[in-house]
């Protein structure tokens, strides 16, 4: 892929995202007052559509091309279009919504609406039950909200059956946004931690990158972790990057956000400036590498594409497209 480039500016530390990230997109209405409204969920569930997640979080998605070729519409499937990718969703059954399904939102006055499930084997085809990681970049904005908000409630729900104050059972209300304990009448809503991430570059043609122990040689990212109790945003950049480098950066900067549900994340995305001088320190334990690149090798990278037939040859591999920091790395290499 060759990456577009924005009209020529003057090189500094600030940028902005080209475009939202994937993972932010979404052409669902979701306000609250649908949640409690039983008459319009009763009402509409006979023409709703549900996304179907299984305990792996995999779904159906219909692909635009395949290497085995293009795939008809199975019966009883309707398909949510996107460029490269089709969210395959089921129709409901039944007069009332199930206990345990998810009101979504609605889009052109169709309720979606997300429960756990698994491949019917008489009409699915298995090779098309794919995760969020895998089709999120490829759904249009509203398969890609469809199924970022299945993953997360569901995946709160399954750590929720039991009241967190009292030890009992809970049951989901508000079309599953929320959950009552049986002893006390305890409330939850589902739950998201905050985690930071952010482009450190020098203020002019070089970004700092670093490798994860855990990752494989090649793969680099930005830098990012958790907002801890107590700690605000902008401090959380100051003291991750310090820990995972020994850098310290100024001019942090705003870029965006999205939802990452591995189970829970808000990915919060900055910027930022450091000098290129200062020793590298990574964090024994957490960071195999960190290295500065300059955006000529960020954009060779990209130009290479996310596959290539010897990737153990190749010195940089970026996150997928599915990520913020994709996000971010695309529109900082973008600059001229």
């Amino acid at each position: 892929m060759t990456t577009e480039r924005s009209p020529a500016r003057p090189l500094t530390g600030e940028f902005a995202l080209l475009g939202p990230p994937v993972l932010s997109r979404s052409g669902v209405v979701r306000d609250e007052p649908l949640r409690t409204d039983t008459e319009r969920q009763i009402s509409g569930w006979p023409a709703a559509r549900l996304v179907v997640v299984d305990d792996e979080g995999r779904t159906p998605v219909q692909w635009a091309v395949r290497p085995d070729g293009p795939r008809g519409d199975a019966p009883g499937w309707d398909a949510v279009s996107g460029e490269g990718a089709r969210l395959r969703t089921r129709p409901t059954t039944g007069n009332l919504p199930a206990e345990d399904a998810v009101l979504l939102g609605e889009h052109d006055g169709t309720a979606y609406w997300a429960m756990r499930g698994a491949i019917d084997v008489g009409n699915d085809d298995p090779a098309e039950w794919v995760d969020l990681r895998m089709a999120g970049a490829a759904l249009d904005a509203l398969g890609a909200g469809l199924l970022t908000g299945a993953v997360a409630v569901l995946n709160w729900h399954e750590s929720a059956r039991f009241c967190g104050r009292d030890g009992s059972p809970m049951h989901p209300g508000n079309a599953g946004w929320h959950r009552v304990c049986e002893a006390n009448g305890h409330e939850d809503y589902p739950r998201t931690d905050p985690a930071v991430i952010c482009l450190v570059n020098d203020g002019a043609d070089q970004v700092l990158l670093t490798r994860n122990i855990g990752w494989p040689e090649g793969r680099f990212s930005v830098q990012a972790g958790f907002v801890e109790a107590g700690e605000s945003l902008e401090a959380c950049v100051l003291r991750e990057i310090a820990e995972e480098t020994g850098v310290r950066v100024r001019e942090v900067r705003y870029l965006g956000s999205q939802a990452w549900p591995f189970p829970r994340s808000l990915m919060v995305g900055f910027s930022a400036v450091a000098d290129p001088e200062t020793p590298l320190r990574p964090a024994d334990g957490e960071i195999a590498e960190a290295m500065w690149v300059t955006r000529a090798e960020l954009r060779e990278a990209m130009d290479i594409g996310d596959w290539a037939a010897d990737p153990g040859a190749r010195r940089l591999l970026l996150p997928g497209r599915v990520s913020i920091a994709r996000s971010m790395l695309e529109s900082w290499a973008a600059a001229d």
